[in-house]
C-alpha cells in the first residue's frame, strides 16, 4: 500500500526544481498530486479533414508531411522559425513552430503524423501554428482526451501530465477504499481507484463524468457527515437558554393589525419550541422576499426580551438596519421594549451612549450592521442573534456576534432559493424552517424578458405607470463603463434619463461608492414618494421596503445570476399595486435565453 503522505519528491520525474513548482499550486505529497483533478479536458480523439476546418478552431488532423522543415531566421532577435507542410487527402496545411531546434530532424517525407493546434486561414492558406504532434498510431500529446491543469508558470501541461501518470503508475490501483460497498453499489459509483485514474486520463467522456460522479459524491457526503458532527456536538455538549414558556408569543400575534399566515404560524412554533429547550437554537428560516420572515423574528425578539434577555439583528446594509428599526419599534414600544440601532455613519457620541447603554442592559434589541461584530460591543445579557440574508455573512460572523452573549439561540434568515436538499449540505449544522407561502395581499409579479428592439416599449409602459402614481427601479451591474462586460453605466444612464428618455420626471441615482448619508437620504425620498425613477446598483438588492414602487428593470440582465435577480425582482410587489419585472438582456445564447425562460416562468 503507497504512503499517500509521502513526499512528492519521490515521485518519477520530479526534481527539486519541479517541487517547488507543486509547491506553489499547494500540492506537497502524493495525495495532494493525485487530488489536483484537471480544470477541464480537450477532446484529441476525432481527426478533421483538412477540407472542413474552420478559422480559429481547435482540431486533429491526420496528414503526411510533403516538405523537409525548412529554417527561417526572423527579424527578431534570437527568433528562428520552423516550418512544414502537410497534406491529407483533401487539402494541405502549412504548420509552423518557433525556436524549436530539435524539430530539424523530426519528421520524415512521406510519413503521417497527427497534429493538434488551432487552425488559422491566410489568403486562401491553411496554417497552424505551434500544434502538439505525435507519430501516427502513437497517444502521447493526441488521439485521446487530454486533461487540462490549473498551473503555474514554468510548469507546462506535459510535465504535470507525465508526473500525473508516474504517481498513478506508483500507486498501481492500491488505494483504499473510502466509502463502504453498500453505498457504492446503491448510488452506482466506481470505487476509488478507478475515479481517480478515470478523472484525469479518460477515454471518453462518460468515463470522465461517471468519476467525477463518484468524487464529487465523496465531497459532499464527507462534507455533510462534518456538519451533522458538528451539530451533534453541539447538541450533546452545548447548554442553551432556556426561555419563559410563560411568555407567549400568541399574545403579540392576537395584537397584530393583519393575519399570519399559516406557514408562518408553523414556523414560529418550531422557534418557539426551540427558544423554551435547554439546547441552543440553530435554525436556518428560509422564505420568498416578501413571505414575512421580519415579523417572526420580531415576534422571536419578544419572547427573549420578556424573559429577560437582550436581542441583536445584523443586517448587510445600514439601509436594511434602519428599516428593521422602524419595523420593530413600530410592533414592540407598546410593550415597552426599547430598540436601538447601530450603523458605522453613527457620530462619536451617539455610538458611546448606545455602547454604555447596551452594556447596562437598557437597550432590548440591538439592530445593525457589521458594526455589531466590533469588539467594544458589549452586551449585558445577550440571549437571541439573528441575521439577516445569511449569504451576505459568512459562518466566522456568526460565531463572532454569537460569542457576546453565553450559548444564544441563533436564527439565521435568508431570501435566497435554495433547493432543501442543497439547504441541507450548505447548512448541516443547522434545522431548517421554511415559509413557504406569501402573505394573502402580495400579488404575483409579472416578469418579462426583452431585447435592445423593446426598448422604447418598455419606456412608454414606466411612463403610463408614472402617470398612475406608482414607482420604478432601474437597476445597473457597474458603477463606471466597462467595455469588456459592456453595461451601462448608473451615471451615465441616469444622466440619460434625466435629460432625454424620462425628462419629465424625478430621476435619481444610487450606487456602491456613495457616501451612506447620500444613499439614506436618497432611498428615504423614493420611500416618501419624492423621486419617480430610481437607477441604481445591485445596493437596492436587499431588504429595502417600498410598497408605491411597482416596475422593476434590470438593465443587462443577462450579467446577473438567478438568485440575485429573484432578489431583485423581490423588491417590488410588495404593496397593494400589480407589479411587473423587465428584464432587458443581450445576447443570443442557449444559455442566456434559458436563464430568462426560468426567470419567466417561476416566482
Amino acid at each position: 500500500m503507497v504512503d499517500l503522505e509521502n513526499d512528492v519528491k519521490f515521485i518519477k520525474g520530479v526534481g527539486p526544481n519541479r517541487v517547488t513548482l507543486l509547491n506553489k499550486l499547494g500540492i506537497y505529497t502524493v495525495k495532494d498530486l493525485i487530488t489536483y483533478y484537471p480544470r477541464e479536458h480537450e477532446d484529441r480523439s476525432k481527426p478533421v479533414n483538412l477540407c472542413d476546418v474552420l478559422d480559429g478552431q481547435e482540431v486533429l488532423i491526420e496528414a503526411i508531411a510533403v516538405s523537409k522543415i525548412s529554417q527561417i531566421r526572423t527579424s527578431r532577435k534570437n527568433m528562428t522559425m520552423y516550418k512544414l507542410i502537410v497534406r491529407d487527402e483533401t487539402d494541405s496545411c502549412l504548420i509552423t513552430w518557433y525556436n524549436q531546434s530539435y524539430l530539424k530532424t523530426r519528421f520524415t517525407l512521406g510519413e503521417k503524423y497527427t497534429f493538434f493546434g488551432k487552425i488559422s486561414k491566410k489568403n486562401g492558406t491553411i496554417q497552424m501554428n505551434s500544434p502538439v504532434f505525435d507519430d501516427y498510431g502513437k497517444t502521447k500529446n493526441t488521439g485521446k482526451i487530454i486533461p487540462l491543469y490549473p498551473l503555474t508558470y514554468n510548469l507546462s501541461q506535459n510535465t504535470i501530465r507525465q508526473i500525473m501518470a508516474n504517481a498513478l503508475k506508483l500507486i498501481n490501483n492500491e488505494l483504499e477504499e473510502t466509502l463502504p460497498e453498500y453505498i457504492l453499489e446503491e448510488y452506482k459509483l466506481l470505487d476509488i481507484n478507478s475515479a481517480i485514474k478515470k478523472i484525469h486520463f479518460p477515454r471518453d467522456y462518460n468515463e470522465y463524468e461517471i468519476a467525477r460522479k463518484r468524487l464529487v459524491f465523496e465531497e459532499l457526503f464527507g462534507m455533510q457527515l462534518a456538519l451533522l458532527g458538528l451539530k451533534n456536538r453541539y447538541s450533546a455538549n452545548e447548554v442553551g437558554i432556556s426561555f419563559n414558556k410563560d411568555v407567549k408569543i400568541s399574545d403579540v400575534i392576537n395584537d397584530l393589525p393583519f393575519k399570519l399566515t399559516k406557514a408562518q404560524i408553523k414556523v414560529l412554533e418550531e422557534i418557539d419550541s426551540d427558544m423554551e429547550n435547554q439546547k441552543p437554537m440553530n435554525r436556518l428560516l428560509q422564505g420568498d422576499v416578501g413571505s414575512g420572515k421580519t415579523i417572526v423574528s420580531i415576534l422571536a425578539a419578544y419572547k427573549a426580551v420578556k424573559s429577560g434577555y437582550q436581542m441583536t439583528i445584523m443586517a448587510p446594509t445600514a439601509i436594511l438596519a434602519a428599516q428593521h428599526l422602524e419595523e420593530y419599534t413600530k410592533i414592540l414600544s407598546k410593550y415597552e421594549i426599547k430598540c436601538e440601532l447601530l450603523v458605522s455613519a453613527i457620530t462619536k457620541k451617539k455610538k458611546e451612549d448606545i455602547l454604555k447603554r447596551l452594556k447596562d442592559g437598557q437597550i432590548d434589541v440591538l439592530i445593525g450592521t457589521h458594526a455589531i461584530l466590533e469588539e467594544n460591543v458589549e452586551f449585558k445579557n445577550l440571549g437571541l442573534v439573528v441575521t439577516d440574508e445569511q449569504h451576505r455573512f459568512g459562518v466566522r460572523q456568526r460565531k463572532i456576534i454569537s460569542e457576546k452573549g453565553q450559548n444564544p439561540d441563533v436564527l439565521v434568515m435568508t431570501a435566497t432559493p435554495i433547493p432543501r436538499t442543497l439547504a441541507l449540505i450548505l447548512y448541516g449544522d443547522l434545522d431548517i424552517s421554511i415559509i413557504d407561502e406569501l402573505p394573502p395581499n402580495r400579488k404575483k409579479i409579472d416578469t418579462f424578458a426583452v431585447t435592445k428592439g423593446l426598448e422604447e416599449r418598455v419606456n412608454i409602459f414606466i411612463k403610463k405607470q408614472i402617470e398612475e402614481g406608482r414607482q420604478c427601479y432601474i437597476v445597473c451591474p457597474l458603477v463606471e463603463e466597462n467595455e469588456e462586460i459592456n453595461a451601462k453605466a448608473v451615471v451615465e444612464l441616469a444622466k440619460n434619463y434625466k435629460e432625454k428618455v424620462f425628462s419629465n420626471y424625478r430621476v435619481e441615482y444610487l450606487h456602491g461608492k456613495m457616501k451612506s448619508k447620500e444613499k439614506e437620504e436618497i432611498m428615504e425620498k423614493f420611500k416618501n414618494g419624492d423621486i419617480d425613477i430610481l437607477i441604481s446598483t445591485t445596493v437596492i438588492e436587499v431588504g429595502v421596503n417600498v410598497p408605491n414602487a411597482s416596475i422593476m428593470v434590470v438593465e443587462n440582465a443577462e450579467r446577473f445570476g438567478l438568485a440575485q435577480l429573484h432578489q431583485l425582482r423581490g423588491r417590488v410587489g410588495r404593496g397593494e399595486y400589480k407589479s411587473y419585472c423587465i428584464l432587458k438582456y443581450q445576447g443570443k445564447s442557449d444559455n442566456i435565453r434559458e436563464r430568462m425562460k426560468v426567470m419567466q416562468e417561476t416566482n
